[in-house]
This record gives C-alpha cells, structure tokens and sequence, in this order.
C-alpha cells in the first residue's frame, strides 16, 4: 500500500491546520479564558496527530499527542491557561511548521528533535492528582487474549527453523476504533511499524483482503523478532485509532516436524539467500530514490468555477464541429459568425481559467500576525496589525513569491518605522504604534500597501548617507527632488541605520524588494512624511501568463510592450529633440520626457534612415515618464507570455517572450528595467 498518493492532500491540509491553530493561538494569547479557542485548538491537534500517525510521521504524530494532553487538562480545568503555556503551545506550532516544510522537500521530517518541547509540557502537566495519559490506561487495561490465527504447517518449519536460530515467533491480535475512517491506512501503518525491525509471514485476513478494507476491526498476524513482545506491543499502541493489542509467544513444543523437513527448508533458503539478498538491495535503493516524492502545487477551486470552465469546453467543442461543417459547404458567411463565436468563447475560457488560478491574498497575509507578535516582543513596543482586502484575488504564482517582500517591508516599518514608546510620547502620538497591511483590486492590477504611522524616513539623513557611499554627489544631492532622495533607498545594501539590527535596517533588503517585485511585472513606490509616517504601495499584474501587449517594430523585428506600462502613443518632430548632459529629451506637455532609442537598447540595426514623424511610445513607472522610439507599431493584441528559461533568465531587458499567430517569435520588452 503506497501512502505518498495522499503525501500532497496530506501536506496541504496540515498546512491548513497550522494556519488555523495559528490564528486560534493569536486569539487566545487577548482573550486566555475562551473555552472554545482551546476546543478548537485542541480539534486540530487531534486532526493532525490522525492524519500524521496514518502517514507514518510519528515525530508529528508524538508532538502533538502531547499537546492534546496539555489541552485536555486545559479543557478539564485541572490546570489554568497562562502566557507561559501559549509561548510553549506557539513553540510546538512552529516545531511542526518546520517538520512539514522539511516534508514537502524530502518526503521525510528529518533529523529536528522536539523532546526538549515534550519535556516542557510534561512539566506543564505535573499537578497533584496527575491522570494517566490515554495511551498509559490503555497499556494497563489491555490484557493478552486468545488469539485464532492458526500455523499452517509449511509455516511451522519456517518458525520452528527461526527459533533455533535465536528468533521469537509471536502472534499478533490488532483491533482498531470502531470510528476509524482509514482502516486499510492504519493498517498499513501497523505492518510498516512491524518490519521495521521484524518480518510477517502470516496475516489473518489475507494482506490482500485488508488493503481493500474487507474486514471489520481486528486482523492477526504471525511475526518473527528478536526484539522482545512488550517493545513491539509499545510502540504499536502509540499509533493513532489503535484501541487493543494483544500479543503471544508461539513455544517450539507447539510445532513438532521431522529433520528431513527442516532440512529441506535449509536447502530451499540456501539456494534462494542470494536471490533475497539482491531484492533486498534494489528494495533499499527504491527506498532511497523515493524519499523525496515529487509534489506538484496545488490550488483549491470552487466547484462553480469548474462547472462554467466545463460548461465553456463543451461549447468549444460544439464551435469545432461546426467549423468542420462550413468546411465541407464552403459558406464564407458561416465561417465568419464561427469564428465570431470562436472568439467570444476563447475569451470567456480565458477569464475561467484565470480565475481558476486566482486565490485570496489572505494566504499570504494570515502569517503576519505570529510574527507582528513576535517582533512587538522581541523590541519592546507595542504595534497593533490592521489588515483589510484579505479577500482580494491574485494569481497563484504572485502568491508564491510576494510573501518575502512584504516580510522586508513589515520588519523594516517596524524596527526602523516605530518610535520607541517615550519618542511616540515626545510627539502626541499613543504608545501603540500600527502597522496597517491593505490589498485591493485596481484594474488590471493588484495593489498592497504597507504603512506605519512610525517616523517617517529622513529625507536629509538619505542623501548624507548616498554622498557618503558615493552613490550621488553634493550637486545631485542638492537638486534631487523628495521621490527621487527616497528611491535612494532601494539602492543595494543602502540603509540609514547606524546600527544594523537582526531585525532589519530602514533600507537593507529593500534592494531585494524592488528586484522581486520588478521580475513579477510590478512596480514598488513610497510616500513618507516626517514624524507621521511611511507607505509602500506595491503595484502587481493580476495574472503573470496572458496580458495585453502592444506589438511595435524595431528595424525588421517584433517586439511585445505590456500595456500596463504605456500612458499614450504620440508622433513627435526630430528636429524637436533636444540634449541635456547626453540625454536626449523633448518638451512635451510642457514637462520634460526623456526619449529613449528601441534600435540602440535591443542592439537591432535599423533598416532606414531616420524620419521627420517618429512614434513615440510613452511609458510610465511610478510619478516617472519616459518615451521609447520605436520604428512603427503593429497594434494591440493579447499575448501568452514564454519565460526565456534559465540560461537567459539574466538577460535584464527581456522579461520573456510570445508566439504570435503566424509562428514567428516576438520578445516582450521590461519597461521597468529602462528607467
């Protein structure tokens, strides 16, 4: 029986689980007197310790066994919940983070040890009347009964030859819970448990029969060990939803065989040892091969959504019969309503399946509270979490990498943003500071926003720092306006803090901030304002597979310009461009744009020479502008994006690339890189 089938239903919803326990925790830390937070905590731990024991982690399974202890005594009152047992509860929740994390990479816990943790709640437990552990009173209670299995006779001289060669024969009686839901699972368990240090060589019913659950709650089996029967029953009673088990010596005057027998058996395993000796080895070395299970990313979807993507599949199918029909007639007109319809229906596909990939940002935002907890602790300031718009979609992918940016960013308000409590004080402001941590839709984009109602940045004390690390000089320094001073600090390693903390520095890591957001399609801006406070709004593309792009011509190749990045399309005069300090630019609108040559940035020859009306294709980032030459536009049209693969995946200007209709190959230019 395989269990790595359910290994990613398994990891999924312990995720889930932990999430929940996680939340319910934060909850009882305000309010330590709610009966049904630790019933709900104590719910979960139960759901995980099941599911972990029927997978065969038994390191998840211990753990929280033992924190289902704690929580029971909780629940029975016996003991009173404290801040001391909500931190050991959290370090138990981030023991079993780690243990399914170490999981979804090698199929395996690993090598993490929690006794150290187990020990903690043993203590929290001693009280004067301290009850038995469940497992305990069953080990107590149990009594070895008569158990049926018989020894055939081919399996007496098996276990008659074992014995003489310093084996114990036992026989086996195993009863489940009458609710187990997963019989054939468990039993799995128990059999996997049993060969780590002994072997089967009887089972009643048949291992066939108890792999498609056809039997009621007992099976037995026949075993040979040299470990003594207590250990076995021990460490089988510790598996979840195993209500008995009893466990009996097979004496050597119950069998009775003739020597001729024995040595007949002799010869059959000496002729066969070296056969089992190399099934043994390729056993282990699949083994080794399928620690790590391949997992593939999963997303959860509402049955509606897949009832209209079916709904739409169907109707494609109906277009394609139809279009063979015209086929064979030949009627232009039908042909074109067809393809009218193909249309139409290939669009409303598209919107299915991306909303099919869409998932809530809450996702990413349910941890942040553990760790505004945690920080708040760690620096001694009280910081309040506001969160909004948890419910806001965003694509699968974006989920998977916006979660290490907004760490940055949070740290850093935090750390660096928050006054100490006395300097909110100095300044009228209460001593809690907040955190607020937004998410709404916005056209065709996402928007996050993390602000602090903390210090703001020192706009003075960042361009000191730029001249110091010679980044800018006195001169730019001078005539550098507030937005421009501030994006200093996406510089890489650029921080104001003196002192660099474990935490973070106002700047460190914002480099890797701006570099993750960029290679998702997104643009990161700041708004601050001394001793009120800081914003960083994040801009990301709702989807990061099909987009809109505006196809142009540079000399004789295509290129794709995501419409996301254009603000307009303008034709201008090239006698009315001008050069400030090697820049060329031109006065439009009564600003200044800076202009940009497509032919010298891609490195593409151009085919002619240069014209009196150039298209100028206006792209924005932020509050900033600039125009990109280009030698003609194609028009408007809905691409698929490629990525480059790993060999190109440096390329800077390329954000990846698309198949157009007629085959050929158009790159897709990353505006965000030009500016």
């Amino acid at each position: 029986m395989d269990v790595n089938q359910y290994l990613e239903i398994f990891i999924e919803e312990s995720k889930e689980n932990l999430q929940n326990m996680n939340q319910n925790l934060l909850q009882l830390e305000n309010d330590q007197q709610n009966m049904d937070l630790i019933h709900e905590i104590f719910r979960i731990a139960h759901t995980l310790k099941g599911m972990s024991a029927t997978m065969g982690f038994h390191k998840v399974a211990k753990l929280t066994h033992e924190m289902e202890n704690v929580l029971q005594s909780l629940r029975s009152k016996e003991i009173l919940m404290s801040e001391k047992i909500i931190d050991i509860l959290f370090e138990c929740l981030d023991i079993l983070e780690a243990y399914i994390d170490t999981i979804v990479n090698t199929g395996q816990e690993g090598e993490q040890d929690s006794q150290h943790l187990i020990d903690k709640l043993h203590k929290v437990i001693i009280v004067e009347d301290v009850d038995l552990c469940k497992d305990e009173i069953k080990d107590i209670v149990v009594a070895d009964e008569e158990i049926d299995i018989k020894v055939e006779e081919f399996s007496k001289n098996i276990i008659l030859k074992s014995i003489q060669q310093g084996y114990a024969a036992y026989r086996v009686r195993v009863e489940l819970n009458s609710g187990c839901m997963l019989k054939a699972a468990r039993a799995f368990i128990v059999f996997n448990m049993i060969e780590q240090d002994s072997e089967i060589i009887k089972s009643n019913p048949p291992v066939e029969d108890i792999e498609d659950e056809k039997f009621d709650t007992i099976f037995e089996l026949i075993i040979l060990s040299k470990i003594d029967k207590e250990i076995i029953k021990n460490k089988l009673m510790n598996i979840s939803e195993i209500e008995k088990v009893s466990i009996s010596n097979i004496e050597e005057k119950e069998i009775t065989n003739s020597p001729e027998a024995i040595e007949e058996i002799q010869q059959k395993e000496d002729t066969n040892n070296i056969e089992i000796d190399a099934k043994k080895e390729d056993e282990k070395k699949d083994t080794q091969t399928q620690k790590k299970p391949k997992l593939g990313k999963t997303v959860r979807v509402d049955i509606d959504r897949l009832d209209n993507l079916m709904n739409l599949v169907s109707e494609l199918i109906i277009t394609r019969s139809r279009l063979e029909e015209i086929d064979e007639s030949g009627k232009k007109q039908n042909m074109n309503e067809a393809i009218e319809y193909l249309e139409r229906i290939t669009t409303s596909l598209h919107d299915a399946v991306m909303k099919v990939r869409m998932v809530p940002i809450e996702r990413v935002f349910n941890r942040f509270p553990r760790m505004i907890r945690d920080l708040s602790k760690d620096l001694g300031k009280e910081i309040s979490l506001l969160m909004s718009g948890e419910e806001t979609e965003v694509d699968r992918t974006v989920i998977d990498e916006i979660g290490d940016p907004l760490i940055h960013l949070i740290r850093n308000s935090i750390d660096h943003g928050i006054e100490e409590p006395n300097i909110r004080e100095q300044h009228g402001k209460p001593e809690m500071g907040t955190v607020k941590l937004i998410a709404y839709p916005d056209g065709n984009s996402v928007v996050i926003e993390v602000e602090d109602d903390g210090e703001g940045i020192d706009i003075e004390r960042v361009k000191a720092k730029a001249i110091k690390n010679e980044l800018i000089t006195k001169e730019q320094a001078n005539t550098m306006d507030d937005n421009d001073a501030v994006m200093l600090l996406f510089k890489s390693g650029f921080s104001t803090a003196e002192v660099i903390s474990d935490i973070s520095g106002r700047g460190v890591g914002l480099d890797v901030v701006k570099t993750k957001i960029e290679s998702l399609g997104g643009i990161v801006e700041v708004q601050t304002s001394r001793w009120v406070g800081s914003k960083f709004i994040i801009r990301l593309p709702l989807t990061l597979a099909i987009i809109q792009a505006l196809l142009v011509n540079v000399g004789t190749e295509k290129y794709a310009i995501p419409l996301n990045s254009i603000k307009e399309i303008i034709t201008i005069k090239s006698n009315e461009i001008r050069k400030i300090q090697e820049q060329e630019v031109i006065l439009y609108r009564n600003t200044t744009l800076p202009l940009l040559r497509m032919n010298k940035i891609l490195q593409v020859n151009q085919q002619k020479e240069e014209q009196e009306d150039l298209t100028v294709v206006v792209a924005k980032k932020g509050e900033k502008s600039a125009g990109f030459i280009v030698d003609g536009l194609i028009g408007q049209q809905e691409i698929v994006i490629k990525t480059l693969g790993k060999f190109l995946s440096e390329v800077k200007v390329i954000a990846g690339a698309t198949i157009l209709g007629n085959g050929q190959v158009a790159l897709i230019v990353d505006i965000n890189s030009l500016f």
